[in-house]
């Protein structure tokens, strides 16, 4: 029912913004690989997408009960926020899994159809890849928007590093097409399968496509050219902006002395 789809911006060193080396080259793709892994929530983060769905679909099978299959998917959902909670980590992942499990559990219920407890999520996943398009068509990609913070660079990619922006927008339609082809997959079934078939198949699809598309992501990143760090910018203007006024402040107080000595 949650989908991994959207990542979410960890904090992570950007690559650097000078010429790079081919050691450099090599630890700017090690820190891009982190930043799409820790954005998308990890290993951890797949399983935690994927259980509830499979927990959900597996009683159902057993015994075709709604009611418990969606509670199994709720409790399992919470039982894992606690468990972050409990160890400290990061929530985010797991509360949107949360929710999207708690959505699709309360429109099951409200039509009695088991079927309809993926609807949200197929929504949701459909939305998201309209969202890559539309915006890489609007020359903004959605995958520059969300990791353009992450590596520092805001939205300096759109004006100052052009080769940035080309491989965030190859990676925006790579989004959008792959998910596009898994909502023209469950879409039909969610019409002409059972809950069970549409079930077992959404699950497979969980972490296939969003793999594709991580790789597709980081081998155009990879190759783009470093991002342009505009907080290291900002900083540094600041301290010259400091060392200017210290400097005029000196140049003041020994031109004060001089003329009170005439």
């Amino acid at each position: 029912m949650t989908s991994p789809d959207k990542p979410t911006a960890p904090t992570v060193s950007p690559a650097p913004s000078s010429p790079a080396s081919p050691d450099q080259d090599g630890g700017a793709k090690a820190v891009t690989e982190a930043a799409l892994f820790e954005a998308f929530g990890g290993v951890r983060g797949m399983v935690e997408t994927v259980l509830p769905g499979l927990l959900f679909v597996t009683i159902y099978t057993v015994n075709k009960d709604l009611h418990t299959s969606a509670i199994a998917a709720l409790g399992v959902s919470l039982l894992l926020v606690v468990v972050r909670l409990v160890r400290r980590d990061t929530v985010k992942h797991a509360f949107s899994g949360v929710f999207g499990v708690a959505f699709g559990v309360v429109f099951a219920m409200m039509t009695g159809n088991a079927k309809d407890f993926y609807l949200p999520g197929m929504l949701y996943t459909l939305g998201l890849a309209l969202a890559y398009i539309v915006t890489t068509l609007a020359g903004v990609p959605l995958i520059g928007l969300i990791l353009g913070p992450v590596f520092k660079e805001n939205l300096s990619w759109r004006t100052r590093n052009p080769g940035r922006k080309k491989a965030y927008a190859k990676a925006s339609w790579a989004w959008g097409l792959i998910l596009l082809a898994k909502c023209a997959i469950l879409f039909p079934l969610y019409w002409w399968a059972d809950t069970t078939q549409l079930g077992w198949v959404l699950i497979s699809l969980k972490i296939p496509p969003f793999l594709l598309a991580v790789y597709l992501t980081w081998v155009f990143l990879a190759k783009a050219p470093p991002p342009i760090d505009v907080f290291a910018e900002m900083e540094a203007e600041e301290q010259a902006e400091k060392e200017r006024a210290a400097a005029a402040a000196a140049t003041t107080g020994e031109r004060g002395p001089a003329r009170h000595r005439r």
